[in-house]
This record gives structure tokens, sequence and C-alpha cells, in this order.
């Protein structure tokens, strides 16, 4: 007998009663993530008890999109479908990039899987968010969201020239035009340092470029040996600032907090 039926006997008890999965009797379903990502917005979007757990990525302060606090109300999961089994979810809402062999193993124990993929802009973020919303059964908590997005965005909005900007990112690399870190600094008054340069998604900036090409603005979202150079001390006509890498990946709420820090970034340099 195979590994897994003992875990699919404790499951289909679970389900029995007569009542399908996926069929809620009127009630909003209760869900799992798996992707940091839709954590962070289906936090926002689901009622309380709605969320059964969030991946354990949300819990690493390295990894998350979350605020610590707002991560500390709920379970996690290491992502392995014997945990998702034991927390009895209808839907489980995953990232198109779920390992196959998981992905296989919950197809055939009936389960709801969603997959979402990463955002390449703002749009893309708000018409994931509403997906979510939609999902949950909260349409209306998702327009809430998608509101506090639209005025974030309205509030970093900037006057005058663009400002150039190069992002230095985790591993020394620098995000490509397709992201949506490029498309939220444009919206708040920069243009970009590496674009205009040639470099290409996940281009690597070397220091010493930087020294003899500064950008007006040199944001540092890594931990990088040459990131952290005394010599980026010297060049006096760029200026320096920390962007937390927690900013860089996720759309939704996040949304919010790297378009406040952008905009008081703009502002500064203005």
């Amino acid at each position: 007998m195979k590994r897994i039926a003992p875990t699919l006997f404790l499951f289909l008890a679970a389900c029995s009663g007569g009542q399908e999965l996926g069929d809620h009797g009127g009630e909003k379903p209760k869900l799992v993530s798996l992707n940091p990502c839709t954590d962070a917005i289906l936090a926002e979007v689901t009622d309380p008890e709605q969320l059964l757990a969030i991946s354990h990525y949300s819990k690493d302060p390295r990894a998350s999109s979350m605020e610590p606090e707002v991560a500390a109300r709920y379970a996690s999961t290491g992502g392995t479908v014997e945990e998702i089994l034991a927390l009895e979810p209808d839907i489980v809402v995953a990232s198109t990039f779920i390992a196959p062999a998981t992905r296989a193993a919950l197809d055939d124990l009936g389960m709801r899987v969603e997959t979402f993929g990463s955002v390449a802009s703002v749009e893309e973020s708000i018409e994931q968010v509403r997906q979510l919303a939609r999902l949950t059964g909260n349409p209306a908590s998702g327009e809430s969201l998608v509101a506090s997005i639209e005025r974030a965005l309205t509030g970093a909005v900037a006057d005058g020239r663009p400002v150039e900007a190069a992002l230095w990112q985790p591993s020394g690399i620098v995000p490509g035009e397709g992201a949506l870190i490029s498309d939220l600094l444009r919206r708040t008054g920069f243009e970009s340092y590496s674009a205009a340069r040639g470099m290409a998604q996940a281009d690597y900036l070397a220091l010493e470029q930087v020294v003899a090409d500064p950008p007006e603005v040199l944001l540092i979202a890594g931990s990088e040996a040459g990131q952290r150079h005394p010599v980026l001390s010297g060049l006096l006509q760029m200026r320096r600032e920390n962007f937390n890498t927690s900013l860089l990946y996720c759309g939704g709420p996040t949304i919010i907090r790297a378009a406040e820090r952008l905009a008081q970034i703009r502002q500064d340099v203005s």
C-alpha cells in the first residue's frame, strides 16, 4: 500500500457526511496559502478564521512581504501535503511554481488548488487582488484594498523631472523593466539607470560601474560586500538610500508601503 493511503483515509473521513468538496453550504471557503505574495493579500481580504495558514516564508522577516505582527496572527505550513490535509481547507492557494509532485498529490486527493503567478505591473496586481477577493467570497474587501493602493499611488506622484535611480538588489542584480518594482519607480518619479545602460532583468551591477558612472540615487536592497563598500561614501554627487527587500517582489498591500517609501526618497532628493 502506498504511504499516502493513511493520510488519504483521514482526509476522506473528514470530508464525509454528504458534503462535496467545494460546496461550503453558503459559508465562505477556508483557505491555506503556500505563496508569500498571496499570503499578504489574503490577510487583507479574508474574514477572521477564513485563512487557516500562510506559507512559512511569511514568518521569516528576510523573505516576508507581511509585517511581522500580521504574520504572527496566522499558523504556517512548510507546504507539505500532510500539513495541508491536516488543516482541511476548502481551497489551497499556491504559486504557479508549486512543486509538480505536491500539485499532483493534492489533485489526486480531490483538493481544489488555485495558482497565482507573479505580477509585473500595478494593473496586474490590482486584478490579482480582485481575483483573490472573489475566490474568498469577499469582493468588497478586495475593492477596499484596491482603493487603498490607488490612494497610495496618487499620493506618491512626484512633480518635476524624473530622477535617475539604480536599484541594487540582493546578489548585486538589477530589476528588468517588466518587474513590478520598475513600474513603481516610474510612477513615483524615477527613471531607470540600468535600463538606460541596456541592462536587463537580473543583470549584475558591479561596484566598479557604480563608481565610474554613478546614478543620482542608489537604492540598496542587498547586503553584498560591494553594496556596503566605503568607496561609495566618496561619491558626493550620488545619494544612497536603503530599500527594504520586503518591498521588492510582491503586489497587493506591499505596493502601498513601497510607494510610500519611494515617495519619501523622491521628496528627500528634491
